[in-house]
């Protein structure tokens, strides 16, 4: 199975237009487009009934005492976690492409709606829940796609990595508010095939990607 994205190249850096934040010389972020970007796909195995669509960014700081201080940096030798920026399941074998800006197209504070989406679709809620959950302002279900925003003192690039599975069911039996793992979880025995691609990024002028 091919998948590949026309908005950045496997291994490269995202652009800041698919990013919930870009790099700010006075306060260190501010929030982008968040745009999700566009991909494709062909090749599917015989006997795809869906498709489910898993963002997530694996180099998450497993400890928050140092992230966005001033004046101190999260060392590369921290334990790093998942963090899902996207969990789209359903999608019908007919459908081959994902337009960019198609599932999001801005910041919504307090997150957009869901679960149910285009195409028939539905989507779970990404860890921007988990992170605003303190925020009067922003805390709410964050439903669909939220892009990177990795702390601004972090010493290393983050890996976003969308991986498309191809199952053979036409609906996942997960309900209500469901999160990446819960997926996971629900599709097991269920992969008829699997690709992915990965984009890099950083909010840190001092880090290399």
């Amino acid at each position: 199975m091919k998948f590949a994205s026309s908005s950045f190249k496997n291994n490269a850096v995202i652009p800041g237009e698919f990013a919930f934040a870009v790099p700010d010389a006075k306060s260190h972020v501010a929030l982008s487009q968040n745009r999700n970007p566009a991909f494709s796909w062909s090749g599917a195995p015989a006997g795809t009934r869906s498709f489910a669509l898993i963002c997530h960014d694996f180099d998450v700081p497993s400890k928050g005492d140092d992230v966005n201080q001033e004046g101190r940096t999260i060392p590369p030798t921290l334990p790093r976690v998942d963090f899902y920026h996207w969990v789209l399941i359903d999608l019908p074998a007919n459908v081959t492409a994902i337009e960019a800006g198609e599932f999001s197209n801005g910041v919504t504070p307090r997150g957009k709606p869901g679960p149910d989406t285009a195409h028939g679709a539905r989507q779970g809620i990404n860890d921007y829940t988990g992170w605003f959950a303190s925020d009067k302002d922003m805390a709410g279900n964050y439903f669909g796609y939220d892009g990177p925003c990795p702390p601004w003192n972090d010493t290393i690039p983050h890996h976003y990595v969308f991986t498309l599975y191809a199952l053979d069911v036409d609906k996942l039996p997960v309900a209500g508010v469901f999160k990446g793992p819960d997926v996971l979880n629900a599709i097991r025995g269920h992969v008829l095939g699997q690709a992915s691609v990965t984009g890099v990024y950083s909010l840190n002028p001092q880090v290399k990607v």
